[in-house]
């Protein structure tokens, strides 16, 4: 079915991020997988102009964009089975924290360095024994005796591209939660990855999506000055649920493409692998395996692009996001996994384009909320 949601605009951007893919991340893709995305990509992509999204042309940015136009970015990587790193982290996730959050001091130090791909972020809020239940952070971030600076202790575990990031949004707790509300007292923390007593710790081993680091860290009496706190203190909990639609709306752009590229790798390698003397295409299992996965992902674009519509007019609500995640999610990966299936043994091995997309697609029902607290947003919505 013919898309409304893109014009000519964004095709023609389309072609420029296709190329730029085609010709910077393709031939040192493998490399990646095995050391992770370069710096540099950062600052090839600033130089395309896909950092600043958003970003004031004071500061070297774009303007204000429409979200489709990252959605492109996504698309187009999604269709060329790539990670950019933890280009969604910084472009997609924190950046829309310091557009509403950052005061004027805070823009001039951050947003011309965003724009260029010379400062990435990466945000910390998982700690080892707290996922989903943001409340239960532990980190403290103890304000000086004179105002100064905070002192910042404690841990954090899935950090994604914290190793390639100069500055991390650490949710830290900033004073004891009260009685009657556990997510109160958290507030967010701008820090230096070489400020003293900042630690990494494991490069975790991951199913998939290798080309962006994944950490553990640790926080040692790191001094964060006060100047580096992001909105009012112990805001911090009500500030993170102000960007989940947006970021749940960009996990399913990656995994509807992501689903698309996995039908067209099936089709291609069954109209060309042979068994019993003719194109394994030509079975008819094939043909309704793939008629199948086809039209999945068909009823999946068209609650993505209607999200996609509601984000532009600044409807989409938490329920319309958590609907569009679950949904587009579950049908990325029951589709990816009939597409390996047609591969037959071929699509387990990890040569195969379709064996990544396997891996790295598993994560999108886990990151950004889980598939089931996306079931719990949607039955609160009905009432229940």
């Amino acid at each position: 079915m013919q898309r409304t949601v893109f014009d000519a605009d964004h095709e023609a951007f389309r072609q420029t991020v296709r190329a730029f893919i085609e010709k910077e991340v393709l031939p040192e893709y493998d490399t990646w997988l095995e050391k992770g995305a370069p710096r540099e990509l950062f600052r090839k992509l600033g130089d395309l102009g896909v950092m600043g999204f958003d970003i004031p042309e004071e500061y070297g940015g774009a303007g204000p964009t429409s979200f489709t136009y990252q959605a492109v970015v996504l698309e187009e990587a999604g269709r060329a089975g790539v990670i950019l790193g933890h280009f969604g982290v910084t472009a997609g996730i924190v950046l829309p924290y310091l557009l509403r959050l950052a005061n004027a001091n805070q823009r001039a130090r951050w947003f011309p360095g965003i724009a260029s791909g010379d400062i990435t972020f990466a945000i910390a809020m998982t700690e080892p024994g707290t996922g989903s239940d943001l409340a239960g952070i532990r980190t403290t971030a103890r304000r000086s005796e004179d105002g100064s600076h905070y002192v910042l202790n404690g841990a954090k575990t899935f950090i994604t591209g914290a190793r390639n990031s100069e500055l991390v949004v650490v949710v830290a707790r900033t004073s004891p939660a009260s009685s009657d509300d556990r997510r109160s007292g958290l507030s967010l923390l701008v820090v230096d990855t070489a400020s003293e007593g900042f630690g990494f710790g494991r490069k975790l081993r991951k199913l998939g999506q290798q080309a962006a680091d994944t950490n553990e860290l640790s926080f040692t009496d790191v001094h964060v000055p006060a100047e580096n706190l992001l909105g009012e203190e112990g805001q911090g909990f009500s500030y993170l649920g102000q960007n989940l639609p947006r970021e749940r709306l960009a996990i399913g752009v990656t995994t509807v493409a992501a689903a698309r590229a996995a039908i067209e790798q099936a089709r291609a390698y069954t109209l060309e692998r042979r068994v019993f003397d003719k194109p394994v295409a030509a079975f008819q299992n094939t043909k309704f395996v793939l008629a199948e996965c086809a039209t999945e992902v068909e009823a999946a674009t068209a609650l993505l692009d209607r999200g996609l519509e509601l984000d532009e007019r600044g409807e989409l609500t938490g329920a319309d996001a958590a609907k569009i995640k679950l949904f587009c999610t579950e049908v990325a990966g029951r589709v990816i996994d009939k597409c390996l299936q047609l591969h037959g043994g071929y699509g387990y091995m990890l040569e195969y384009p379709i064996a990544r997309l396997y891996a790295d697609t598993r994560v999108t029902r886990i990151y950004g909320g889980t598939s089931e607290v996306m079931k719990t947003i949607i039955a609160k919505d009905l009432g229940l």
